[in-house]
């Protein structure tokens, strides 16, 4: 038996990381989203907050939490969201609390959210960011994985549609760039860039007393 057969590599302890996926919607984000969290059991969803009414089979506390105006006003002013934004007319945000004490614990946070979300949390924990982008093959793509929601209404397809543009817009402030034409592929480039982002000498607060040790038994 060769001596790396006979050894496992040791749990070195991290700080979690913040991954963040963006897209226009219909582009992929989500479905990326579910597939990693089903798989991956150190991988948390951030339910955010937000003011819109819940679409079909949506659960709240699991899909999102739902509140009204005043509620997301009140947990402003107090402090309490790590970021927030209006998209289609309604607020979203990401409670701080559960975030930051999962970072501490070294689980990742996984964030669905748009390009006004990632600015805000790369402001407020620049360190802690890995962010993705994910764009579709075409427009036509685009068009047709909206349609087949068959959730929205023809007006809230078009508004979607015409926002798809100006959030594209923001791809370049990104880490990663994704084309979102085969489902496999980009689920193997997410998972690779997670693994990527975990290896991070900064996040391995662990590896500073592994190496002293090490090199107290040399």
């Amino acid at each position: 038996m060769s001596e790396t057969s006979r050894h496992c590599a040791p749990e070195i302890a991290r700080r979690g990381l913040l991954l963040v996926l963006s897209s226009p919607s219909g582009a992929g984000k989500t479905t990326l989203a579910r597939r990693l969290l089903a798989a991956d059991r150190q991988v948390r969803l951030s339910v955010s907050v937000t003011t819109r009414a819940p679409r079909p089979g949506e659960v709240d506390g699991r899909d999102y939490r739902f509140i009204d105006g005043r509620e997301f006003e009140r947990m402003k002013a107090a402090g309490e969201l790590l970021e927030w934004a209006q998209v289609h007319a309604n607020n979203y945000a990401t409670p701080k609390a559960p975030v930051l004490a999962a970072l501490r614990t070294g689980q990742d946070v996984l964030f669905d959210i748009d390009w006004q979300g990632a600015r805000q949390l790369r402001a407020a924990m620049p360190g802690d960011v890995a962010s993705v982008f994910i764009l579709p093959p075409d427009g036509r793509t685009l068009e047709r994985r909206l349609r087949l929601r068959a959730q929205d209404s023809e007006a809230v397809v078009a508004r979607r549609l015409a926002a798809a543009a100006q959030e594209i817009a923001h791809w370049s402030e990104y880490d990663y760039v994704l084309i979102n034409a085969d489902l496999e592929e980009s689920y193997g480039a997410v998972t690779a860039i997670l693994a990527a982002e975990r290896l991070q000498r900064a996040r391995r607060h662990g590896l500073a007393p592994f190496v002293a040790s090490l090199l107290d038994d040399l």
